[in-house]
């Protein structure tokens, strides 16, 4: 549209343009156009502003407020007429509507604006999207610059709508003094300026809202015609259809393109905007077109441009039914063309060498994906997890609130089983921040996402990162776990903050089924906080039932095992106590090894244990104090205390297998370590973990260990070769000292590997199997059937396989450490010599065939290629023929020794 092109709009010319004669309200008009003249002028300096906070934006200058005087032209068509007062009060709204798409609409800053509270919410949820992990207290002060940036951006968007509300009544200063309003004329301001800043704001807000507050029209200015009243709903939906429906080439300019030269998704906007001529009305149809057609590098904006239309589309339908269900005078276009099937859309917007196929994942049917992914299929066949789910979320219940509210010290879980008529429910409880009926909705039914990083529930508890609130749990897809335990499933809730009449019941009759929510205002008292009650399907006593791991069938034994840290109090239950068993607060990190012991391995809860079995419990746990070390992060902070390798688990009948923990609470356990090492989750259902920590801090608490099992004479011959393959993972290398095959003349230890070989021609490397076995304490060799021992033949090497120990060498993929000069060799597709060489590499077979080559002075080749000529088809013997053949890598020394 060229300059004040506006004004040859039908609209303007009907209201505010001057008559040249036989107008009765000249004076009247004349007022109503000079100032939104003003405004006009004023604005364009503001509006100007806006690339410079925004410039990956497409165009939100006065060229988009001009436009919007022919897009409602479009949108009204001849069913909708407007007085000049109406056509002003919309005028203003044009203006206002985006001015504070930028900092300089701002007295303050865009943080001060926003306050400080919400600003440190943004920062919050910014980094959990950008690292996958919740800030630490002094990031919310001074974030990343790309995370600063992120959140400014955010900000704008989110408070420009009622920023343009304010725009009213806010005031700059000029340099001789003087204040200076958008809207000069101080009566228009006073009178329509409230209205103005509501209609601004409106564009912003969701349909059902125009209808609350603007149901009633508005009288006229004093001295304007008596006819001219405000049909205040009437403006917000042209205003709101108006901006929606202006989406045309002329929002992004192609030279402007190229200066700003907009990245990311920002991209894709501008390109399919770039192309778009202006809509015209076809019926009742908006109809837009592009002037170019897109190539497949653009298919990302053409499916772009779908989907922003069909949102267009969606707004012109709910704005007509809303005028329609108010019986009000519906507007002119009320649907977009083309836009149901992208076949239909690509006659308008044209593609070039693709064919557009609507084949995007749908899910139709969203109870009966919960159903199929929120037990499970998700959670595997371990009702327990469920346990650790609600109660999880429970506790970030009960700190969120502590965020909130400060004084709030009486913070606490109950889990009970109680049983009627036959059947037990679980019933998890806590008085923590409880929800709102929207919480609910966008929060805890939101399968897969987490309410606490959504912007939805953040926004309704504004200062939870000020509060030092970082969430363990994903209340969201979490409860869906509680399906493991049954199918009758209800919760209570209501908000710390709430009263009585907020209170809701949420009802599930399985997944599969949509739940029923209703108030709970009549049926008495309600506390704050959330209850969550089950119907167990199996008995918890059943096999595989909700007590299954535990020792004597106990609620509190299962609560023990899966919280091993906790920061609310939680009061467990049994069925028909009267009395709950209390689980005080914990932390791992700042326990004694003796306190982290008797939280990871509590003492027996009844009887069965024998006194003897306690006094081996405390004598492992002396041992484990003078054992464990920690394992420190990058901050210094503990994130693990423990022992490596568990030989502790041989000194009694009890199992004390290393626990990983995800936010405090049992996620996966091992033999590779005896206490706790802290992890985060490698799925989404928290059962098996990686470690926290990286390969660096692993490194050190290894050779801290190492260390330490020396210095108190406990690393002997059998606990080498169980850590030597950890070792090698971690250092890739070995300590000269420590064992890690088996010869005939005993064990062989890492320097002494190149010695053994050079004074022999021929070694056979034997592989264990289903003939040999060995791994017994101390080590020793013996025939798998008969447990009979087996002597070795002088030549023979027995390499130690490498012992499990996850999560440890989780850490160190053994895929990282190989000979990268062999790569290429992965994508044989026969077992070549190369390809054996490039697996093992890593590992203690390949720290024994680089001893022999040094040995004999050879290369690689030479070793392993005439093993692939003989097809890997070794075997050897031994004197007891009943073992029979041996597989394994028969080495020959090479007749003229190469050096590598």
């Amino acid at each position: 549209m060229p300059e004040h092109g506006y004004q040859s709009t039908f609209l303007w010319r009907s209201t505010l343009a001057a008559r040249t004669k036989g107008d009765a309200h000249t004076e009247q008009r004349e007022q109503l156009r000079t100032s939104y003249l003003d405004l006009r002028r004023n604005a364009t300096v503001l509006l100007g502003e806006n690339a410079r906070s925004m410039p990956d934006f497409t165009v939100h200058d006065i060229s988009h407020v001009d436009a919007l005087w022919e897009t409602a032209d479009l949108v009204c068509g001849h069913e909708v007429t407007l007085n000049p007062a109406e056509a002003y009060v919309l005028g203003c709204a044009f203006v206002l509507h985006d001015a504070a798409m930028g900092e300089a609409a701002y007295q303050t800053s865009v943080r001060d604006t926003l306050g400080e509270a919400r600003w440190h919410d943004l920062v919050s949820m910014a980094y959990y999207r950008r690292k996958g992990c919740w800030p630490e207290p002094h990031e919310l002060d001074d974030p990343p610059a790309e995370i600063a940036t992120e959140c400014r951006t955010t900000a704008i968007r989110e408070t420009h709508a009622e920023q343009a509300r304010r725009l009213v009544d806010q005031a700059w200063r000029s340099s001789t003094g003087h204040d200076i309003h958008l809207i000069e004329d101080g009566r228009l301001r006073e009178f329509y300026g409230p209205l103005v800043g509501d209609l601004a704001a409106s564009h912003w807000w969701p349909v059902d809202r125009l209808a609350e507050e603007f149901r009633h029209e508005s009288g006229p200015l004093p001295g304007l015609p008596g006819e001219w009243t405000i049909e205040k709903l009437k403006l917000a939906c042209i205003l709101r259809l108006a901006d929606a429906t202006q989406i045309d080439n002329r929002r992004a300019p192609a030279f402007l393109f190229s200066l700003r030269d907009p990245q990311g998704f920002s991209r894709k906007h501008w390109r399919f905007q770039l192309h778009i001529s202006r809509p015209v009305l076809d019926g009742d149809r908006i109809k837009y077109d592009s002037m170019r057609r897109f190539p497949p590098e653009e298919a990302g904006s053409w499916w772009l441009a779908l989907d922003y239309l069909r949102a267009i589309d969606r707004e012109l339908k709910a704005v007509d039914a809303l005028l329609h269900d108010h019986r009000e005078k519906r507007l002119a276009a009320r649907a977009v063309a083309g836009v149901d099937a992208p076949e239909r859309f690509a006659q308008h917007f044209r593609v070039e060498g693709w064919r557009p196929i609507d084949a995007t994942i749908k899910v139709s049917d969203v109870p009966a994906l919960v159903k199929n992914l929120g037990g499970e299929q998700l959670y595997g066949d371990q009702p327990e997890v469920a346990v650790r789910e609600l109660i999880q979320n429970a506790q970030d219940a009960v700190l969120a609130r502590q965020a909130l509210q400060p004084g709030f010290t009486d913070g606490r879980i109950e889990v009970r089983l109680t049983g009627t008529d036959g059947s037990r429910c679980l019933e998890v409880r806590d008085n923590g921040l409880g929800m709102d009926e929207e919480t609910l909705i966008h929060g805890l039914l939101d399968f897969g996402n987490s309410g606490w990083s959504s912007t939805t529930v953040r926004n309704r508890l504004p200062g939870l990162a000020d509060g030092g609130f970082t969430p363990k749990g994903r209340f969201g897809i979490g409860f869906f776990s509680v399906f493991l335990l049954g199918d009758q499933v209800e919760l209570i809730t209501r908000r710390y903050d709430a009263s009585l009449q907020d209170a809701r019941r949420l009802a599930f009759d399985g997944p599969s089924h949509r739940p029923l929510l209703t108030p709970l205002s009549t049926q008495g008292w309600v506390p704050e906080g959330t209850t969550v009650r089950v119907t167990l399907k199996k008995s918890p006593n059943d096999v595989r039932g909700l007590l299954y791991y535990t020792e004597d069938d106990l609620l509190d034994q299962l609560v023990r095992r899966l919280v091993l840290e906790n920061a609310v109090p939680i009061h467990v239950w049994e069925l028909d106590a009267t009395q709950p068993a209390v689980l005080p607060c914990f932390s791992l990190a700042s326990g004694t090894p003796d306190e982290v012991f008797d939280r990871l391995y509590p003492p027996a809860a009844t009887d069965y244990w024998s006194a003897g079995d306690e006094k081996q419990r405390l004598q492992t746990r002396e041992a484990f104090a003078g054992r464990a070390t920690e394992l420190l992060d990058e901050q210094g902070r503990r994130i693990g205390l423990a022992s490596l390798w568990n030989d502790l688990h041989y000194q009694g009948p009890r199992f004390y297998a290393g626990i990983v923990t995800v936010n405090g609470f049992l996620a996966d356990q091992s033999q590779a370590f005896a206490g706790y090492l802290a992890g985060v989750p490698n799925r989404a259902s928290r059962d098996k973990a990686d470690l926290a920590a990286d390969q660096e801090q692993v490194r050190q608490w290894l050779r801290g260990q190492e260390q330490h099992l020396r210095d108190a004479g406990l690393l002997d011959d059998s606990l080498q070769l169980e850590l030597a393959g950890t070792l090698y993972g971690a250092y890739q290398d070995l300590p000269g000292d420590v064992a890690f095959a088996l010869t005939a003349d005993g064990l062989l230890r890492a320097s002494d590997a190149v010695g053994w070989a050079e004074q022999r021609e021929e070694v056979f490397v034997a592989f264990t199997g289903p003939s040999l076995a060995w791994g017994s304490r101390p080590p020793e060799l013996f025939q798998y059937t008969s447990g009979d021992s087996v002597q070795l033949p002088d030549n023979w090497v027995l390499v130690c396989s490498r012992y499990p120990s996850a999560p440890l060498d989780q850490v160190f993929p053994d895929v990282e450490n190989r000979d990268r000069a062999y790569e290429s060799a992965r994508h044989h597709t026969k077992l070549t010599w190369q390809k054996l060489w490039w697996r093992q590499s890593s590992n203690l077979q390949g720290f024994l065939l680089r001893a022999v080559c040094r040995a004999w002075s050879c290369t690689m080749e030479s070793l392993l290629a005439p093993v692939e000529a003989r097809k890997w088809s070794d075997t050897g013997r031994l004197g007891d023929e009943s073992i029979g053949p041996v597989p394994g890598y028969l080495l020959r020394r090479p007749p003229e020794s190469v050096f590598p």
